[in-house]
Order: structure tokens, then sequence, then C-alpha cells
């Protein structure tokens, strides 16, 4: 398993991690034995939104002498009804008492990560604002018992906001090739550019994010739903959402051990199996021309991680100055190319790399 680090913070994250949000259905001892499985193949983080209230116990027993091991990612504003279903609230009290409740049929006394949950419009954020939600987080992170502040959102916009706070660590997105490539549904808000500068903005801030909806609901992993036409298997997904900047995991959600199992195999899978560069041919009007850190242009003969040199270069152009540092730290520049034409020959999205690399020489020159 690949472990990514915090900014933030000292925690190391697995890049695949699992949502809660389907599997209600099974019976407590099928769920406890899910996440045990999860934790026993390295998975570490967990985000427990939208699964029911029968999930809680069973997981907090799945953990059971492993919490110093574990990330929680819990929201403010998920809570659940008489019949143990997920719902969404903006009711101070209700929450306060979930949470409550939440820690209590866990069996933790903290949990990782504390967010806001499912602010997609300006005034979801406004309202959890004014009724104290924010405030509250705040003050659960000086006791302890919040670690870092995040939240979740499908909206540019509204993400942008909040981040302007300079209180978030962690950011809960929706990334897939659908949404990213305008082809997706409601909540494939914003378009290419405005999301890929969000993603980049967090990595220069050191903003984590978690991946929500890495297959667009499923609707990837089959030719016939696909917007695309053409199916992606999960791993490709997830190494998809995975190369985009700022990501630190994936959380897919599970419904059942067999899910599970569908994902696992991912940390071993070969590079081949993970290789999503078949998406330069599904809508190339919208990304031809555009480095997308993919590498599949590699080896590079003068030996330039070219998806590396790109992603410091967008980041620097974008005011990050520590993507300047780590670019004048590289061994290898992008000064060095040969303009031998071998990564634009293997290039799936039409960059032309030879030519950026030297604009991208005479820009940190």
């Amino acid at each position: 398993m690949e472990y990514r680090k915090l900014p933030h913070g000292t925690e190391n994250i697995s890049v695949l991690g699992i949502g809660m949000g389907g599997i209600q259905d099974c019976p407590d001892e099928e769920i406890e034995k899910t996440v045990a499985a999860a934790i026993e193949h390295g998975v570490n983080f967990f985000d427990l939104c939208a699964g029911g209230k029968n999930v809680y116990e069973p997981f907090g027993r799945a953990m059971e002498g492993k919490r110093d091991k574990i990330y929680l990612q819990v929201h403010f504003g998920a809570v659940y009804n008489s019949k143990g279903e997920y719902a969404w609230s903006r009711n101070f009290t209700e929450i306060k008492e979930t949470f409550d409740w939440e820690l209590k049929a866990l069996g933790t006394d903290y949990v990782d990560m504390g967010f806001l949950h499912c602010v997609d419009q300006e005034e979801d954020y406004d309202e959890l604002v004014r009724i104290g939600v924010f405030d509250y987080i705040k003050e659960l992170k000086a006791e302890g018992i919040v670690r870092h502040i995040g939240f979740s959102s499908h909206t540019p916009l509204v993400a942008n906001r909040i981040l302007d706070t300079g209180l978030i660590d962690m950011m809960m997105f929706s990334i897939n090739p659908a949404y990213d490539l305008e082809q997706g549904d409601e909540y494939g808000i914003g378009t290419n550019a405005e999301r890929a500068a969000l993603f980049r903005r967090c990595e220069a801030e050191g903003v984590g994010i978690s991946v929500m909806k890495p297959f667009h609901g499923g609707k990837l992993l089959s030719a016939k739903s696909s917007p695309f036409g053409q199916e992606l298997s999960r791993y490709q997904c997830l190494q998809y959402a995975l190369d985009r900047p700022g990501v630190l995991t994936c959380v897919p959600g599970v419904r059942n051990y067999e899910d599970l199992e569908a994902l696992i195999g991912f940390a071993e899978s070969a590079e081949e199996e993970k290789d999503y560069s078949v998406i330069g041919s599904f809508t190339s009007e919208k990304i031809r021309g555009n480095c997308v850190y993919c590498n599949h242009c590699q080896p590079c003969p003068a030996g330039i991680d070219i998806g590396l040199v790109n992603k410091y270069y967008d980041l620097s152009a974008e005011g990050d100055q520590m993507a300047t540092d780590h670019y004048r730290k590289l061994q290898i520049k992008a000064d060095a190319c040969l303009h031998c034409g071998h990564c634009d020959g293997r290039c799936p999205f039409g960059v032309a790399q030879g030519a950026r690399m030297a604009a991208i020489a005479d820009y940190f020159a």
C-alpha cells in the first residue's frame, strides 16, 4: 500500500481509503469483517458519511486495538433518522447530538477529520457558520477531539471560499474523468479549468484532498452507462484521481465484502492495469494540449521526470513558491531536454512536451 503524508499534519494516509456510505444493508458481522479486512490490507482511512446508524458499532469493534493506526473522516451535518437511515441537517442541536453519539458508538474519544458536510452552495456555508457549527468544530479542534478541520463539496466556487479561511487541512471533492472533462451529472460542477485550478490551489496551500465518486457512481465501469461510451476499470479511475494535484486518498464506497475484494488488489496491480491514457481519445477538445501528469511519455532519454516538471511549473505559475523551490532542487530539469521527440510521440493528450520543456526552462531561468 502506498501512503501519502497530510501536509498540515503527521498522518500517513493510505491512497486507497474506504467509504462506508453503502454497507448499511449488510449484517453486522459482514460490516465488521469488511472493515477488519480493509485494515489488514493496509487501508487506514475511512469516511463514515452516509452509512446507516447500524454501521458504527461493528466498525468500532473492527478497529478495536488499532485506533491509533486508523484515520476517521466524520461529517458535521450528516445525521440519522428514527429508522437509522442517513439524512443531513442544518440544526445545531441535532448535529451535536449525532457527533456525541458517533464517538460513543465507535468507542473513541476523538476523530481525525471533522468536516463541514455537503457544502455545495454558498448558502450552505453561510448557514453552517450562522448556526455555529463551524465555531463548534474549531472548539473541538482546540480541545483535541477533532484533529483536523475539513469540508466536503462539489463546487469549486464554494470550495475556494472556504479555503480562504486558512483553517482547512482537508477537502473532500468529487474527482473522475467524466466530471473533470465536463461529461458528468449535476455533481460535476465547474469547468475543467476551474476544477484544475482548485486542485492546484490545494496542493500549493498544503490542503489534502480525499476523493469521492471516483467511478462516477459506477457509470464509468460500464460502456453502456459511461458518458464516453467506453468502460474504465476501477484501477484506472483510482489512479486518475490519485494523479490530480493535492490528492491523498480515494474513498470509493463499498456495499459489502465483495466490493472490497474488487478494490483491494489496487495496491499490488501492475502499472499497465492502472494506465488511464485511453481517456485521451474520449473528449480531446477538453484536454488536448494539456499535461495531466500521467507520465505516459516515460522513459525520457534525458532522464527528465516530465509529469513532475509540468506539475511544478503549473503550481509555480499559480504563485506556489514551494513548487518553485522543489523544481530548483531537481537534479534533472527541463533544460536537459534533448528535443528528440520521444515524449511528443507518446503523449496521448497531444502535448508538445519538447516545446513545453523549453518554455518551462525559460520560465524558471
